[in-house]
């Protein structure tokens, strides 16, 4: 059953993919585990890869692919630990939300799952969707990097190229849900963020259940943000652990809403970070609840520009981090962070580094 937290109105989950007043939907009922004792985390089954925390997560395992419990290493050349999703089968921490969402629509019966996403996102649910047997529509910017549009075509899935900005991508998209297809969105399907969920249970279980004091995460759709609250919150709640992380943000300059305090920011094509092209969004579906979430963990968001994405991409490099240029904003903003005096020198940090480069 879903839920709108902005009117109160109920859905089923083969229902609509966002309220009637516009809002995102969620779980009416998020699980948590019967015991308030939190296990041994070595008696995890990591075989099972996320799905261990099945006690956690809405749906069974329809649809996997092994993905989770990716490394977390220590990283003295930055002073914080670094979880590598860069290391899941497409490449990205997408794929976490896209093995509960495909699961879900496997359990659904649904037979055609359509998306919108300028690339890691669109590759997971097109990955996750062949793995299912379960035909796939992706749209995709005109622009896309090539390299990306090719892995989602060989997949089998139909890669639709849509002339303009991200914003024209997903109305193109929204324009094509008709019929059986059903919105397999990262930025709305509920499933999509108890996927990335996982992320927070994975690091909190890999440090023995002590939670670092802040965490930094590029932010575009914010789908890894509002997905580590929800997960460290449940641990919380679950009585595994006692307390939440600092959540901090990484936007990309030019397109960076959150970092001004706002869920809309119109695009500045002066000043645009194009390096960072995987979290070029103006308008996150859930920006409110991005700004919420900043709100109650005592969060902020920045801004980053090229220069300051390249010379963090260029230290990640050398430091033995072979990724994408949009991830390594994050390290640019804890860099930033700790300038400002958010983030004091010795505080336990962990950053996320998630996309492959190239």
């Amino acid at each position: 059953m879903y839920h709108c937290e902005a009117c109160g109105r109920e859905y089923d989950a083969d229902g609509p993919w966002r309220c009637d007043c516009g809002h995102a939907l969620d779980y009416a009922d998020r699980p948590l585990p019967e015991t308030d004792d939190p296990p041994d985390p070595t008696t995890f089954d990591r075989d099972r890869g996320l799905w261990a925390f099945s006690d956690f997560l809405p749906v069974d395992p329809e649809v996997t692919l092994g993905e989770g419990w990716t490394p977390l290493v220590d990283a003295p050349a930055f002073d914080a630990q670094i979880k590598l999703d860069s290391v899941f089968p497409t490449g990205s921490f997408k794929d976490r939300g896209a093995t509960v969402t495909l699961s879900q629509a496997a359990e659904l019966g649904v037979d055609r799952v359509v998306e919108d996403s300028s690339g890691n996102a669109g590759l997971a649910i097109a990955t996750y969707a062949a793995r299912a047997g379960i035909d796939a529509e992706i749209y995709v910017p005109a622009d896309a990097k090539a390299s990306k549009l090719r892995k989602i075509e060989r997949t089998g899935a139909d890669a639709v190229r849509v002339e303009g900005d991200r914003a024209a991508v997903t109305e193109a998209c929204h324009d094509a849900l008709a019929g059986d297809a059903w919105y397999a969105s990262h930025a709305w399907q509920p499933a999509f963020f108890a996927g990335t969920m996982t992320w927070a249970l994975e690091v909190a279980a890999q440090r023995d259940w002590a939670v670092p004091d802040a965490v930094v995460v590029p932010v575009g759709h914010g789908t890894l943000l509002l997905g580590a609250y929800r997960g460290f919150s449940a641990l919380r709640a679950a009585g595994w652990t006692d307390s939440v992380p600092r959540l901090l943000g990484a936007q990309a300059a030019g397109h960076a809403p959150i970092a001004a305090g706002d869920t809309v920011v119109e695009d500045s094509a002066a000043t645009a970070n194009d390096l960072a092209d995987g979290i070029q969004i103006d308008a996150p579906a859930r920006g409110q609840q991005l700004l919420d979430t900043l709100d109650a963990t005592g969060g902020a968001a920045v801004a980053v520009d090229a220069a300051a994405t390249q010379r963090a991409h260029d230290r990640l490099g050398r430091a033995g981090f072979q990724v994408e240029p949009t991830c390594a904003t994050a390290v640019a903003a804890l860099e930033r962070y700790r300038e400002q005096g958010t983030v004091d020198d010795g505080s336990d940090v962990v950053v996320v580094l998630s996309g492959q480069n190239g």
